[in-house]
């Protein structure tokens, strides 16, 4: 749907959400991404607020996700009395002037045959809806306990929606309200841990380990006790992508993984020290 002057852009399918946003990209902007579920209050245009000055080096694409996620519902709630008024969530968000893209889609998982898979389920999965998706990401020790405890499947659900949401808008930030604490740490757990292992890992290695396989090493340790299955880690040279044995000039450290069906990828630049005391740029 195309926007009016001032009103931000609807866009109902992944494909064209993800191009919008590699648009955006290629434009020199940040986007940044307010998942959300709709019904929004003035908590969530907090939200927006903070997103449209996350950065600090350039103009900032705003993406609001409207979505009722499913698979976070558990049978006995009642998912088709959740609030919904798009028209007037639309309204709200044009009012900010700060939201570039409404991301609607009319349904995220794969659809098939019916009945549970046993154990708890989630809406997604009672009879009514199917039993296609089978994939998810879980951050186990996290939503255990408070919430966890008494929803079984509303941290499973969270988590896997939003890994979707990220693979398809590709987001360079996304806020995220504390409201719900443990669903707050469920997030970060899951969506940060690549960062946090090139973090780790450039950090060992400006502080002298320069060792590859151990770096290596290192990453999938972090992913994998993070809940991901890693792809591939390498450490390679940032001129001709040629692999390195050990960091001893300016290397990127590359890294893909996935958590459930989602496949993640990120970066990070090492800039090293020559032996004379000179650093590397």
């Amino acid at each position: 749907m195309a926007a009016v002057a001032g009103e931000p852009e609807v866009i109902r399918d992944k494909a064209a959400m993800r191009a919008w946003a590699r648009r955006r990209r290629a434009e020199g902007k940040t986007v940044a991404l307010v998942p959300t579920m709709g019904f929004l209050h003035d908590g969530h245009l907090s939200l927006v607020s903070a997103a449209a000055a996350a950065s600090a080096t350039g103009p900032v694409a705003v993406v609001v996700s409207i979505y009722v996620n499913p698979s976070q519902f558990a049978p006995t709630e009642d998912l088709a009395t959740y609030p919904s008024d798009l028209a007037g969530d639309l309204r709200k968000l044009a009012a900010t002037g700060a939201v570039a893209a409404v991301f609607c889609p009319p349904d995220l998982y794969v659809r098939a045959g019916a009945g549970g898979s046993g154990g708890a389920v989630s809406c997604l999965e009672e009879a009514s809806c199917g039993d296609g998706h089978e994939t998810w990401i879980r951050v186990e020790r996290l939503e255990k306990g408070l919430c966890g405890s008494r929803r079984p499947v509303f941290f499973r659900g969270v988590a896997t929606v939003v890994a979707k949401l990220f693979n398809i808008v590709e987001p360079d930030i996304a806020v995220f309200g504390k409201k719900d604490y443990q669903q707050w740490r469920v997030i970060c757990r899951m969506a940060l841990s690549i960062h946090r292992s090139l973090v780790n890992a450039k950090t060992a290695a400006l502080n002298g380990n320069n060792h590859s396989e151990q770096i290596k090493d290192q990453i999938v340790q972090t992913l994998t006790e993070a809940g991901g299955q890693v792809d591939y880690v390498e450490i390679v040279e940032q001129e001709n992508l040629v692999a390195l044995e050990r960091i001893d000039r300016p290397a990127a450290i590359c890294v893909a993984a996935w958590f459930g069906k989602v496949r993640l990828i990120d970066n990070m630049e090492i800039q090293t020290h020559h032996p004379d005391g000179g650093a590397s740029i």
